[in-house]
């Protein structure tokens, strides 16, 4: 336990108030990390804030609109009132639109790139800067199994995972050897988006393409998470795109 013990670690999960987002909250908790939930819906922040109070954690909500840079300006100064400092930083937050590519248009393409993409390189900006000139941290993307092998019907949002996968190396690059920069790639979980793509005959299909024959359960993306987060577990990791996806990406290559 020792390899994965967070206590004295703040993490900020951007996003913590989704259903993906809520577990990687629950799971860095339960290894002793104090955690910062941000979001835009308060009311489920508020609501994963106080599960993880009345458990003995400790974990603050916070507002954030992630569409602009000045909401994330201010949520770093309100997390480092709250924490002091950060060392974790995880980018969960993630919106997809469902239509054949000539139906795409200029307005969901920027919707999703700001939100998937350009999100996250602010918060790399902002939080990043903060982690390089204290000394160290670790930022972990939540990427999608559609970055490595683009599906049908969602083309924005697989472009914009395949950035984030870009960015991720990148800046694991750039902030070497300070801050390690990860992304976990989810296969396909009961998160809120994909409840609203994944038809009967689409989660058939998944289902006979993923050698676990089922789709994940949220927390089975905890023990990654926690792993990344973790200095004594993979201090020497980064740069890393990691599947957790039931063998799809194996089947698919």
């Amino acid at each position: 336990m020792q390899l994965f013990d967070l206590t004295g670690r703040s993490a900020l999960v951007l996003g913590g108030n989704g259903v993906l987002g809520s577990a990687l909250v629950k799971g860095l908790a339960a290894h002793g990390a104090r955690v910062a939930i941000a979001g835009r819906d308060q009311d489920k922040a508020r609501a994963v804030r106080a599960e993880l109070v009345q458990s003995g954690h400790d974990a603050e909500a916070f507002y954030v609109d992630l569409t602009a840079r000045s909401s994330l300006e201010q949520l770093q100064e309100q997390v480092g009132k709250w924490a002091g400092h950060l060392d974790i930083l995880v980018h969960c937050a993630g919106i997809n639109s469902k239509k054949p590519f000539l139906e795409v248009t200029d307005e969901d393409w920027d919707d999703i790139f700001t939100v998937n993409v350009k999100s996250a390189f602010q918060a790399a900006q902002i939080f990043g800067k903060q982690m390089m000139e204290d000394g160290g941290g670790s930022i972990i993307h939540i990427s999608s199994v559609s970055s490595l092998q683009p599906l049908s019907g969602v083309f924005a949002y697989s472009a914009s995972k395949a950035a984030l996968n870009n960015a991720t190396q990148y800046l694991a690059r750039e902030f070497a050897p300070i801050v390690r920069v990860n992304a976990i790639i989810p296969g396909f979980f009961p998160a809120e988006q994909n409840r609203k793509i994944l038809t009967k005959e689409r989660v058939d299909a998944i289902y006979s393409q993923t050698p676990m024959g089922r789709l994940g359960e949220p927390t089975e993306l905890q023990g990654t998470v926690v792993w990344l987060a973790s200095e004594q577990a993979s201090g020497f990791v980064t740069g890393a795109l990691i599947p957790v996806d039931g063998g799809f990406t194996a089947m698919k290559l």
